[in-house]
């Protein structure tokens, strides 16, 4: 009777270890499914998370590409219409005051006729300069002429308004840009940096240097003025301007400067 017990005891306690087993296997298995399930989902979640990320600064990216492209346009129109008053309305009041002056010299006398000429004289400079400025700034005479020719005139606009010297320096042989529009956007970034030297360098000499190599056009632009702390500039809309329009044509920029060592600004364009 003693043996019958024991051995009834005996089956109850391995049935018992056996459930517990296969509790303790189910219970593993569950947590395996609910830890797999919580991975796959925050996966999911991260993905998902970065996707619109992504997307989002897609849209902010393509966002502010159309604003500087709106705003390029728009400044490119506004200088057209102001190109365009210049050679059109400034330009023939010019050109009507130097010859009303011209008539008037051979009537005048001899005491009189030497200030008449001098004063002919600057307002046929004065007319040839607006000429010239209304050029560098209608963008389809830039496109009509092309960069090269562009920078030309506009160094030679800046000579005879400031400089001791203002050259244009060529190495390698052209290539044509993929967009031609983006001769008009670098010659913009130039202009921007040729203005702020006008007004802040206290320069007196200017140069250029385009360097055309197979897949990419190098321009470098430096003068020898004052120069300025490049991390205490880096918010001025001149500087904001040059960068944003160089982003906008996939250009590589640079400006580099210390005080009284002049500034060098390079642009890479890839062809």
């Amino acid at each position: 009777m003693i043996n019958f017990l024991n051995i009834l005891s005996l089956q109850e306690r391995a049935v018992s270890t056996a459930a517990e087993r296969y509790l303790l296997v189910y219970m593993i298995v569950v947590l395996l499914i609910v830890t797999t399930l919580v991975i796959v989902f925050f996966v999911v979640f991260q993905k998902r998370k970065n996707k619109l990320l992504i997307e989002k600064f897609k849209q902010q990216q393509a966002f502010e590409e159309e604003l500087s492209r709106t705003q390029s346009e728009i400044q490119e129109q506004t200088l057209k219409h102001i190109a365009w008053e210049l050679h059109d309305n400034i330009g023939q009041l010019l050109a009507y005051a130097s010859m009303q002056l011209n008539m008037l010299s051979s009537l005048v006398g001899e005491d009189f006729k030497g200030k008449v000429n001098d004063t002919s004289n600057v307002i046929k400079d004065s007319l040839k300069g607006v000429r010239m400025l209304s050029k560098s700034l209608n963008n389809e005479v830039i496109l009509n002429i092309g960069l090269e020719q562009s920078i030309s005139n506009e160094l030679s606009r800046l000579k005879r308004l400031k400089f001791a010297s203002a050259e244009l320096h060529i190495k390698g042989d052209q290539v044509e840009m993929p967009n031609k529009k983006h001769e008009i956007i670098i010659f913009r970034i130039l202009q921007e940096f040729f203005s702020n030297s006008v007004k802040y360098s206290e320069a007196n000499h200017l140069k250029v240097q385009l360097n055309y190599e197979p897949k990419l056009l190098i321009i470098e632009a430096s003068d020898d003025g004052v120069g300025f702390d490049v991390a205490s500039a880096e918010k001025g809309s001149g500087l904001i301007n040059m960068k944003s329009r160089a982003e906008l044509i996939g250009a590589q920029f640079n400006i580099d400067s210390k005080p009284d060592e002049g500034v060098n600004l390079r642009i890479e364009y890839p062809l």
